[in-house]
């Protein structure tokens, strides 16, 4: 008998899994937070055995030369990634036993990277589980971007490529347990569903149902930004991750939060987009704690910037701490936690900004207001229909282009409020009226704002 037992990073849109007997155990793509990883070994009463990367990853800092260190597991690295530590290379076909009856089959599926490979365990020469990492994906496949612009071409059609064999050599039932796909900037397109087999991959996934001309066309077409952040991640991980370290930050009282702010620093509130807009620190942004906090703060903010964190309770701070040290964001200079009120001098106010829907923003315009209309979604979601006057800057891409924002006052909406409130907490932060609409777009065309689409 074998088990998987799936570890699920929402933030980040991946997924890392523990997979093994009743002894032992290999962990495939591991988390830098290791602790998660031991904790579901320790639960299942096995030793980790094998730590197993499926390729140098792009969109995250990996645990997994710690893992290996601080278990004694075997370190498995597709043998043509180019590290600068210690490891046991693997190419396609190896094999390595993980308990009784059960071999984990490295197969070489270039695409997302060059040096690609998926793992297969096999059970008494049967496959029964195929972790995909960055190649074959619930309804699609691993981005083939984020290399080498001159091999963009060429590791799509390895993709395709790549998932071709995965379906010829697997059975239909096998499950399909991939890396990306959930969420992750890593994959080409958004999965559909949670859970899928090789069999279903067949028939629903462009990899395996459209010719390779037509498949690499589509896929280069539909291809989004990438994260700024990805640029930090790969040679991280290629020289050797540094161990974690979720420590608790230092206290800041008001005094220095102020002369962090104006030193240029980033002071972060991790707080709900509500709570923010009734009150902050002028000059500090939001990225909430419960949204996609990794990708987007990793993103915005100017790599090596120094960071404090503002948050109602100490475990916010460390949950943030714990998913920033995942994408390098190692060590917040301070933190403050508690009543906002305790956040700035006592010679000084919160800040605040109002919120709406999309019906105060048409009544607004019927009555005339001249105001500004800020789109901060990303160019793929604003081809399907967009605000009639809105000018668009998408998120990403707002720190650096504040001044194009025109003048007036701003009334900065995304998809569904989170994206709008970041930016509407920089656009406040440097000095704007801005109004956050909170509320999914499709209210737009309810209130009867007129939208133009460019598909």
């Amino acid at each position: 008998m074998f088990f998987v037992d799936t570890l699920e990073f929402e933030g980040l849109g991946n997924r890392s899994y523990l997979v093994g007997g009743p002894a032992a155990a290999v962990a495939v793509d591991p988390p830098r937070d290791i602790d998660q990883v031991i904790a579901v070994a320790a639960r299942r009463g096995v030793r980790i055995a094998y730590v197993a990367e499926t390729h140098v990853h792009n969109d995250y800092v990996t645990g997994g030369l710690e893992l290996a260190r601080v278990t004694g597991a075997s370190y498995l690295v597709p043998a043509a990634a180019h590290v600068s530590f210690a490891r046991t290379p693997v190419a396609d076909g190896d094999t390595v036993d993980v308990d009784e009856g059960l071999v984990l089959r490295a197969i070489a599926t270039p695409g997302h990277t060059p040096h690609h490979t998926s793992y297969v365990l096999e059970e008494d020469g049967r496959g029964v589980a195929a972790f995909t990492g960055g190649s074959l994906l619930i309804g699609t496949v691993g981005r083939p971007d984020l290399v080498e612009p001159r091999l963009t071409e060429q590791l799509a059609r390895a993709q395709h490529a790549s998932a071709h064999r995965l379906a010829a050599e697997l059975d239909d039932e096998v499950p399909v347990l991939p890396t990306h796909g959930f969420g992750s900037f890593c994959s080409s397109a958004q999965s559909e569903g949670d859970a899928s087999t090789i069999g279903q991959e067949r028939k629903t996934n462009d990899a395996l149902t459209l010719d390779v001309d037509t498949f690499v066309t589509q896929m280069l077409a539909g291809l989004e930004d990438v994260p700024a952040y990805y640029a930090h991640m790969g040679p991280a991980n290629a020289a050797g991750p540094a161990p974690i370290d979720l420590t608790p930050p230092r206290r800041a009282e008001a005094g220095e939060i102020a002369s962090r702010l104006a030193a240029g620093e980033w002071v972060v509130d991790l707080r709900s987009r509500m709570a923010f807009a009734e009150g902050h620190v002028a000059g500090s942004f939001n990225f909430e704690g419960e949204g996609k906090l990794a990708t987007y703060l990793a993103w915005l903010i100017p790599w090596g910037k120094p960071v404090t964190l503002l948050a109602d309770t100490p475990a916010q701070i460390a949950d943030a701490q714990r998913e920033l040290a995942r994408v390098g964001i190692d060590r917040p200079a301070a933190a403050a936690t508690g009543d906002p009120a305790t956040w700035v001098r006592a010679d000084e106010q919160l800040a605040t900004f109002p919120r709406a829907r999309f019906a105060d923003l048409a009544q607004v315009r019927e009555r005339g207001d001249e105001v500004v209309v800020l789109d901060v979604r990303r160019d793929s979601e604003r081809m399907g229909g967009y605000i009639d006057g809105s000018v668009h800057i998408p998120i990403h891409e707002l720190h650096g282009r504040l001044g194009e924002v025109p003048d007036g006052t701003v009334w900065v909406h995304c998809a569904g409020g989170m994206r709008a409130a970041i930016a509407a907490s920089l656009l406040d932060a440097a000095g704007r009226d801005v109004v956050a609409v909170d509320d999914g777009f499709d209210a737009a065309t309810d209130a009867g704002l007129s939208l133009t689409s460019d598909c």
